[in-house]
Order: structure tokens, then sequence, then C-alpha cells
């Protein structure tokens, strides 16, 4: 059986190997110089730094783990989680809800109490009222404290839109409500310890996280062709025929994991109604500033900064401090996000500006000092986070339900349009491989 894969990211590198290893032909088409997708690298000036942002490698799944662990092989490195939150002038302990004893008085007091209110009147009904949205959801299951310090700023920074306006599908088993007894705990001074999956983690000894990328196309590098952008698709009697790049390819099975905005054109009779609702799918964007610095930085692992007032970067991760190779020796280095919805107004235009605003919101915060910089580097992704507005699932119930029917298979963050981690994404193609081979 012979398929061709739109897009070489995460997911079209991954669904390729898995094809090979199960003895079928893969061709893979992808639209950039070379492959990888969200899961890039770039190095300057002895500094490496990933481009869709820092990735960890950690997971729930033990199979999606074991891969990307086999994959690595003994290039990789193992750390301890170290996560912290910028809050009023102090680094406080990730998750939020396990670093309470670290806020001032009034503020521990405030996300406890209003905790406990949330548990009593759980407790006290008996009906359960479902929110109606994101943000009825974390007042809901952390009250109003939790809520109001940390979980709404932060968000209403990173996804760009009103919390009343997203859904609740996404946060099941990603946000989990904390045990009572950790929050007590916490608030008292009693070390806890949220989101245990993540609190081992690796990294690429060599390579940043492309290095990965690398190691799964090894036996397949021959079947991925780059500089191919889809331009068309069709349905033949046999299969399907793909035009990429100025050339046509033909194969008997067609998987998609570019986005569902770079598929769309590239069919002609798409039906107005899966047009519409790809066109109403909502996502962000997301630039990534790399800084390269002489000396030391804390040893954290990554921090988020929930106050849009401090900086317009809403994570900041210390690459440095995943491998020793992402920098040269005496040398550290961060990487800071930034999301903004494409083509409006807080789209990065002025990149000098806009870096320059950014590092002196860093060294305001005492990470670094100005002339401790000895490399810059700024990179752009135009589909950065999937957006879980409220029309989500009707959208995404026409799309998937089309593409079904007439037998593209969707695979990856984009194309199916979910917020994958590395390894979601990779559960999800062992799925599918599960589900056609086995």
């Amino acid at each position: 059986m012979k398929y061709i894969i739109l897009g070489g990211g995460l997911a079209g590198i991954t669904t390729a190997r898995l094809l090979h290893e199960h003895g079928h032909t893969a061709l893979v088409l992808e639209a950039e110089t070379r492959a990888g997708g969200l899961c890039r690298s770039y190095t300057k000036d002895g500094f490496t730094f990933d481009l869709g942002g820092s990735h960890i490698i950690f997971s729930r799944n033990r199979e999606a783990l074991s891969f990307m662990h086999e994959m690595l092989g003994s290039n990789r490195e193992e750390r301890v989680r170290n996560t912290k939150i910028y809050y009023k002038d102090r680094y406080i302990k990730y998750p939020f809800e396990n670093g309470l004893g670290e806020l001032p008085k009034e503020d521990c007091y405030f996300c406890l109490n209003e905790f406990i209110k949330v548990l009593l009147a759980d407790a006290s009904s008996s009906i359960k009222v479902e929110p109606k949205n994101f943000q009825e959801w974390i007042y809901q299951t952390f009250g109003a404290g939790i809520a109001e310090c940390y979980l709404k700023p932060y968000n209403e920074k990173i996804w760009k839109h009103p919390l009343t306006d997203i859904s609740t599908h996404w946060v099941q088993g990603r946000i989990p409500r904390p045990p009572v007894e950790d929050i007590i705990k916490s608030a008292v001074g009693i070390e806890t310890e949220g989101y245990t999956h993540q609190a081992l983690f690796s990294y690429p000894t060599t390579g940043g996280i492309e290095a990965l990328i690398h190691a799964i196309a090894q036996p397949i590098k021959e079947q991925i062709i780059c500089n191919a952008p889809v331009t068309a698709i069709q349905k033949t009697d046999t299969g399907w025929s793909v035009t990429a790049g100025g050339k046509t390819y033909t194969g008997d099975e067609l998987i998609s994991t570019i986005p569902l905005q770079h598929l769309a054109p590239c069919i002609d009779d798409l039906p107005e109604t899966v047009s519409n609702a790809i066109a109403s799918l909502c996502y962000n964007s997301v630039a990534c500033i790399g800084i390269g610095i002489k000396g030391t930085l804390p040893p954290y692992s990554w921090a988020y900064i929930p106050d849009a007032k401090i900086s317009k970067t809403h994570r900041i991760s210390f690459p440095s401090n995943f491998s020793p190779n992402c920098a040269p020796k005496g040398h550290s280095s961060i990487l800071a996000e930034i999301t903004y919805k494409p083509g409006s107004a807080d789209e990065p235009q002025d990149d000098e500006a806009y870096i320059e605003n950014l590092i002196a919101s860093l060294v305001d915060v005492g990470l670094f000092k100005k002339e401790e910089i000895v490399t810059i580097a700024s990179m752009k992704n135009k589909f950065g986070y999937i957006v879980y507005d409220c029309d989500y699932e009707k959208n995404i119930s026409v799309i998937r339900r089309h593409f079904n029917e007439i037998g593209i298979t969707l695979l990856g963050r984009f194309s199916e349009f979910e917020y994958y981690n590395m390894d979601d994404v990779i559960s999800s193609i062992m799925a599918y491989m599960n589900t056609e081979f086995e």
C-alpha cells in the first residue's frame, strides 16, 4: 500500500515511520525547506532554540513515551521539573495551587477560602450545574481566588480571547481539580506536587527538539520531499493524486497533517458548509524570541508570567537548563513565547521595537542585565495554538465527518485541530495504526 502524507512535522514523520514499520510505502510532502514543523530547532552563535516554543518529552501514555525515548537513544538528558510562576515580584511553585503558601498571606487566604466555598457549594447542591464556558469552569473548579490571582489573567493572556467565548471541551483531563488535602497542605507550607506526569522530563542532549524528528525520520529520509507545498488534491479511480511543488504524486491512501486552513484550498469541490466551518476555526500564532547571555540564569525549567503589565510573554523557558549543549560554555539561554491573533493589532510588526520591549521586561524582573546579552533569535509561527471557541465542537464535527466520508485521514495538531502536545500527537497516530493494522 502506498500512502501520501501531507506535511512533514512531528505527525507526518511519525506516521510515515510507523507505516514503514508495518511494511508500507509512505511519501511525505513538506512545504518548508526541512521537515519538523513546530518541532524544528535553530542554532545561532552556539545557542540552540526551538522554533515553536520549548518542547519537553513527557507523557502519561507509556507507549508514546517509550517510543520517544527509544528514538533518541543515548541522545537524551533527563531533568526534574523546576517550574515557577512569576507573581507579585516573586517566583512561586507551579502549578499555582501547589504554591499557595508562598503567596502574600492575604492572597493565600483569598485562594484557600474561595476554594473551600466551591467545595461546600458542590457538597450542598443536589443538582450539578454544568459550566457554559471556560471562565465559568475555572471559577467552579478552583474558586474565585485561584481564578483571579492566576488562571484568569494567564489564560486571557495566552488565548487572546475572552474566557466566556472559550468552551470547556479541551480542559477535561488536562487541568484537573486538585485534591483538597493538597490545597490545604500547600496553603500551610507543606510541600505538594501537582501534574506529576511532568515531574520528570527528557530533552535531546544535542540538536534541540529537532533531534527527535531526525531520529524518527532516519529510515525514511528518502521518502521525505521538502520544498513541496501542496496546491491540488484529486480523488482518482485507484486512489489519490496530489500536486505539490509543481510535481504530481499518486498513492492509494491520503493522510493530511497540514493545517486545515491549508488543506481546504487544495480541494476544488469542497462543500461550502465545510469551507465555512474551517474558516470559523480559531487559532493563535506564536512568536518565539531566543536570548543568549553570558553567565548563569536561575535553575528553572520554565516560568509563567500571568500579568500582562509585566511582560508580553506568557511563558519563558530555559533551554540551557534542559541540556548544557543548548548554549556555549559559560553561557545560558531563555526562550520567550508570545501569542497573538494573526492579522490583529497585537501581531508583531516592528521586530526590533518588539524585541526591545520584551528584553526590557525581562531585565526589569531581574533575570539578566542587558549588557550580558550575546545573541538574539526571533522566530514566528502562524499556526501555534488551537483556540476552542464556543462553536468549536459544531464546526469540527462538520469537518471531520466530511473528510471521513471522502477518505482523507486527518492526523496531528492542526489537522485534527486539537490542542495536542507532542505525546498526544504520537498517541493519536498509534491509535490510528492500531485501528488500521491490528
